[in-house]
């Protein structure tokens, strides 16, 4: 039973990684990327699409590996994820499937969502506290 939990808290900590990593690795590394073509100070057409190219190839392996921990995740908790269709693709009969409300948030969302709250909670935390007054003394 403790080596299951290890597991989902390792899962969890991985999309947690995964999600952070989205969002700042991502384009860190796409920056960098890009910085290590360029030439002088004025930016390249060739350094942009790189940068570019980087950050929309590494963005899309970073969302696949949330998607497959999500996965693991839910064969581990023993969760069956049901697809849902998309309401214009549904039948117009009176046949309804589950409300939206009776349907359970798997894990990936909830790590996706706690990331963000994180995220802006420590962006108001810098932009009150911690960055200073933008305007000029008088």
């Amino acid at each position: 039973m403790t080596g299951v939990r290890t597991k989902r808290a390792a899962l969890l900590a991985g999309m947690g990684a995964a999600t952070t990593a989205i969002w700042t690795g991502s384009p860190l590394f796409a920056v960098w990327v890009g910085s290590r073509v360029q030439d002088g100070t004025a930016p390249s057409m060739t350094a942009l699409l790189l940068v570019l190219g980087t950050l929309a190839i590494t963005s899309y392996a970073l969302i696949k590996l949330l998607a497959v921990l999500g996965a693991a995740h839910d064969r581990l908790s023993r969760r069956h994820r049901v697809r849902r269709q998309a309401p214009w693709l549904r039948s117009l009969r009176g046949d309804r499937a589950k409300d939206i409300s009776e349907q359970d948030v798997g894990a990936p969302e909830r790590v996706l969502v706690g990331c963000v709250v994180v995220a802006v909670l420590a962006f108001e935390v810098w932009f009150f506290f911690l960055s200073g007054s933008s305007l000029p003394n008088a």
